[in-house]
């Protein structure tokens, strides 16, 4: 039985062992475990605010990105009307100089139909002089084959530069 009901001296003696592991345990072992424990509570809440200021940055960054997008799709429309400005200008530019040359083309076209023109008139008028000379030569031919009828024009011919002289004097 005295395995189950421990003596009083046992008691004693269990109970000052127990006191001093308890206050050895209170005095230098409670403090360490609380500090580290104090340590690593620190260190996680330190952790979880980073953790908070990295998920603050990164939505700011994803809000700073949206803003960077919508500035870039905004640069892409302005630079795009842009362009179609610039192209309908150059196509205009390019009709204009075209209604020009095919202008100064016509022009010249119609200066040198002009000048064709007046050219081949005047080879007609010599061709009709020419034709006219020749017919009046054959006629004139005809004519003063008898005497009588040259002696006529040539008075009459010497009448009229004698008239013209008369005129001119």
């Amino acid at each position: 039985m005295s395995l189950i009901t421990p003596d009083f001296g046992l008691l004693v003696w269990m109970t000052l062992i127990f006191g001093i592991v308890f206050f050895v345990l209170a005095k230098w072992g409670f403090p360490m475990i609380t500090d580290s424990v104090q340590k690593r509570a620190d260190r996680i809440n330190e952790s979880i605010a980073k953790a908070r200021e990295a998920e603050e940055k990164l939505r700011n960054l994803a809000s700073e990105q949206e803003a960077l997008v919508e500035k870039a799709r905004k640069e892409q429309a302005t630079i795009l009307k842009e362009a179609a400005s610039s192209r309908d200008a150059m196509i205009e530019q390019a009709k204009v100089q075209a209604r020009d040359e095919a202008a100064k083309i016509l022009d010249q076209a119609k200066v040198q139909i002009a000048a064709e023109k007046e050219s081949a008139l005047r080879d007609v008028r010599k061709e009709v002089a020419v034709l006219s000379v020749a017919v009046a030569e054959k006629v004139l031919r005809k004519d003063l084959e008898n005497d009588a009828s040259r002696d006529e024009l040539l008075g009459r011919l010497v009448e009229e530069l004698s008239s013209s002289k008369d005129l001119n004097s």
